[in-house]
């Protein structure tokens, strides 16, 4: 017998399931309905009267949609997966502030953090050994302050970052030291959250929760991934904290795009200093010959060759050092940190 509780969960499973409908319009159906059941005989004529928009999915099965809910929500309390509908107390406040937020994230691990102080740590999959070092070290110098490393459980920058946040926690251990006011690390999953993307990562996805960290995801057990939901998925990186931190991107990266998301949501963005270091540098000219050819073939859009380090530096993206650095910059006065740096070494990256 489904609880009161069980049965509003499922309401929210159901309607998270219905994809053509914005997450505002998702609340006015909620509002508007009594039942899963009374969902289930809804027509698209019916919905579209109650969200007062025409809609014209290519496929509205309810009966199929309330059966698919109801096997989610099994699953989910099988492998002990908890549902965090956008109203629940531990769903984070900060994804409310941004556009389309999801209307119900799946969880493991700790949710009770997900509302703490937090800094979002991206980069590229290729980072170089300098990269690699500054990641781990913001990572690791982050969660000793307290501070939650939010990221997206990638190879390259964001394992790495994970991984900086889950050394801080093991070395508070070795050395008996309190873990409690250590800040813990949330990975957020383009694929469904039972599977582990990229499975090389698995091992440290287990000690994430290990450490008392979190692992996200929008999609319930068993969806197929789409390739679309790694561009998804880095709109919730970036609305999960107040920072984002980009430690290497070259052009056209999704870690540029996760500073999109960033911006647009009215959050800080800023660059560690190894993105303007030699490697950097070598390796994003390579990138940019190939996006040349991909832009001329009409492979890509013109926005990815576009988004590049140097649009952010001149629009005046403060560029830090370390950890240290990032909590100055934070209290600093807007565009303090650009006079303070030489123009030119920022924008050495791009000179030929």
């Amino acid at each position: 017998m489904l609880t009161d509780i069980d049965k509003e969960t499922l309401v929210d499973l159901f309607i998270s399931r219905i994809t053509f409908l914005s997450f505002e319009e998702k609340k006015i159906l909620k509002k508007n309905i009594d039942s899963s059941y009374d969902l289930a005989l809804l027509s698209i004529v019916d919905i579209c009267k109650i969200i007062n928009r025409d809609v014209k999915p290519k496929l509205w099965d309810s009966q199929e949609n309330l059966r698919m809910a109801k096997i989610s929500q099994m699953a989910c309390a099988s492998l002990g997966i908890k549902i965090l509908s956008y109203s629940h107390p531990d769903y984070p406040q900060k994804l409310l502030q941004i556009y389309n937020p999801p209307f119900v994230l799946f969880a493991r691990g700790n949710v009770s953090i997900l509302n703490n102080k937090s800094v979002s740590v991206v980069g590229t999959r290729r980072l170089s050994p300098e990269g690699k070092d500054a990641a781990h070290q913001f990572a690791f110098q982050a969660a000793m302050d307290g501070c939650n490393v939010i990221s997206g459980l990638a190879v390259g920058a964001d394992g790495v970052a994970h991984r900086g946040a889950v050394d801080a926690f093991f070395d508070a251990m070795e050395k008996s030291s309190s873990v409690e006011n250590l800040g813990k690390t949330i990975a957020v999953l383009p694929s469904s959250i039972d599977e582990i993307v990229p499975a090389v990562n698995r091992k440290l996805a287990s000690q994430i929760l290990q450490t008392g960290g979190c692992i996200l995801s929008e999609y319930e057990p068993k969806m197929n991934m789409a390739t679309w939901h790694y561009v998804a998925r880095n709109r919730i990186i970036a609305g999960l904290s107040d920072s984002t931190v980009v430690i290497q991107a070259p052009t056209g990266s999704g870690a540029l795009i996760t500073a999109d998301f960033a911006l647009e949501s009215g959050r800080d963005v800023m660059f560690h200093k190894v993105s303007l270091c030699e490697n950097a540098k070598s390796f994003n000219k390579t990138v940019e010959l190939q996006l040349d050819k991909d832009l001329s073939q009409k492979k890509i859009s013109k926005y990815k060759r576009e988004n590049t380090l140097e649009k952010y530096l001149e629009a005046g993206a403060p560029v830090i050092e370390n950890y240290i650095d990032f909590c100055k910059c934070l209290v600093e006065n807007p565009g303090t940190r650009k006079t303070q740096m030489d123009k030119q070494n920022q924008l050495s990256l791009f000179e030929s």
